[in-house]
């Protein structure tokens, strides 16, 4: 279970980590399917009788492995370098990759200030206290009670107040604001030279923040005496700005910034075609070097405890390999077998990338064509990613609950997220489409749904209600 959740990205730094844990594990060129196959056979049944349980002293009689198992037990040189390369000279200098973090570019822009020991400690605990989106979310004189409790340093919140105002003018713009609002108020002074056109925006977030985020447009115009092309170059001045200028400063996760698929499903004249990736089916063997041990101690001659001890732990080793082996086939036949019958049931979606044809399809339905586990299904669809000609989706985005027709056909809701999705996108910008509205054109097409519902499925997507979709 543990494999069958490690992402395709992070699975061959898993492989590492276990063969360097275990040296009778190790990978192989040879074709995956065949080489490790009639290795790992061959291996058992020549040595069947060495994988039962400790044994007697009988079966370990006469056994020189003293090659392996040294007087002073180091490991041989052989498993610490490559002949075929040279070695790494000790001193030489090897370049790797420096990248400052968010708060070590405030930190640093912070030792340029002109303060004293005092108001540098104080600075630096407001720029710890800022969060990674850039904000400065705790009061004054929480940050006052801190520093008297933990520092043993008395600031006064208009201390504090005016290193802010100085840590605010930092790059990047609108850094240590305590709401978005002051955010996006910061970005606009640094552009006041632009224009009447910055000055015009600067007095909507000022006055009429609230009215501005409920898109009361016409309060707006009134109150600042503005036309339609004066609220429609300060609406497009405001969204230029960055509302988290915290998150593009930094080191980021590689491995979150892409999506490596699990799967590939080709369309080959109408056959659908599903592959592994085979970055999940390594290539991996037990070690010749522990196998010709045990056949070497097999034609010894003569025994002893520490050749005994050492074949022991040879055998403990192998074990663990075959496990490790066993281990990642069974995940591969896992995923491939969930992604299979996926693949079967949503046929028609996986041929036409059209939405509307995905069927309701629940866990259960997976399990009981797969006989796994829900729970099984469960970790393949939230970790899983797989690849088609119209694109790379997470496993979960084919389940889907059903929702039934005037006709009483079973439909998915996906189908119908799907069609509100057209709808919204459809419509007028100057006059939305409400709520009601988008109830009674799915009625009018056979949907039997109510409109708390379309709402419901309207916040899953992340589509705001009809008034907030207004545009000039």
């Amino acid at each position: 279970m543990k494999l069958l959740q490690v992402p395709t990205a992070n699975l061959e730094e898993r492989i590492k980590e276990e063969m360097e844990e275990n040296p009778a594990l190790e990978a192989t060129e040879e074709d995956h399917d065949a080489g490790e196959g009639e290795l790992v056979d061959e291996f058992e049944s020549d040595k069947e009788e060495d994988f039962e349980a400790e044994g007697s002293e009988d079966e370990y009689d006469n056994i020189d492995i003293s090659e392996y198992v040294g007087e002073d037990d180091d490991v041989a040189d052989y498993r610490l370098k490559d002949e075929n390369y040279p070695e790494i000279d000790e001193k030489q200098t090897l370049p790797f990759k420096i990248e400052s973090t968010f708060h070590e570019s405030l930190l640093e822009q912070l030792s340029m200030l002109n303060l004293d020991e005092k108001q540098r400690k104080v600075a630096e605990h407001i720029v710890g206290s800022i969060d990674d989106d850039g904000y400065l979310r705790r009061d004054f004189g929480a940050i006052a009670d801190d520093l008297a409790f933990r520092q043993n340093i008395a600031a006064t919140e208009e201390e504090i107040g005016l290193l802010v105002k100085q840590i605010q003018r930092f790059d990047p713009p609108g850094i240590c604001a305590r709401d978005l609002r002051e955010c996006l108020l910061l970005q606009l002074e640094r552009k006041r030279e632009e224009g009447r056109e910055v000055d015009i925006t600067i007095n909507i977030l000022s006055d009429y923040f609230d009215e501005f985020t409920k898109k009361h447009y016409e309060k707006i115009q009134r109150g600042l005496n503005l036309t339609d092309e004066d609220l429609k170059l300060a609406i497009n001045q405001i969204i230029r700005l960055n509302p988290k200028p915290g998150g593009n400063v930094g080191d980021t996760n590689k491995g979150e910034s892409y999506i490596i698929p699990d799967f590939f499903i080709h369309n080959n004249t109408n056959k659908l075609e599903l592959t592994l990736n085979s970055k999940n089916a390594p290539d991996l063997r037990i070690s010749e070097g522990y196998r010709d041990m045990l056949k070497e101690y097999d034609r010894g001659s003569k025994k002893d405890k520490r050749q005994k001890e050492a074949v022991i732990f040879i055998k403990q080793k192998i074990d663990a390999a075959k496990w490790f082996i066993d281990a990642i086939k069974q995940r591969q036949n896992t995923l491939f077998t969930t992604m299979h019958a996926i693949m079967d049931y949503q046929y028609e979606f996986f041929l036409t990338g059209d939405e509307t044809t995905l069927k309701p399809m629940i866990l259960k339905d997976i399990a009981e064509r797969t006989g796994l586990d829900i729970s099984t299904v469960s970790r393949v669809a939230n970790s899983k990613f797989v690849q088609t000609e119209f694109g790379t989706y997470r496993l979960k985005f084919f389940f889907s609950e059903s929702l039934s027709t005037d006709s009483g056909e079973e439909v998915s809701t996906r189908e119908v997220k799907k069609i509100l999705s057209d709808m919204v996108e459809g419509e007028s910008k100057k006059k939305p489409l409400s709520d009601e509205r988008l109830t009674e054109l799915l009625q009018q097409k056979g949907y039997n749904i109510a409109r708390r519902t379309v709402a419901k499925y309207r916040e899953q997507m992340n589509i705001p209600v009809a008034r907030l979709r207004k545009q000039l």
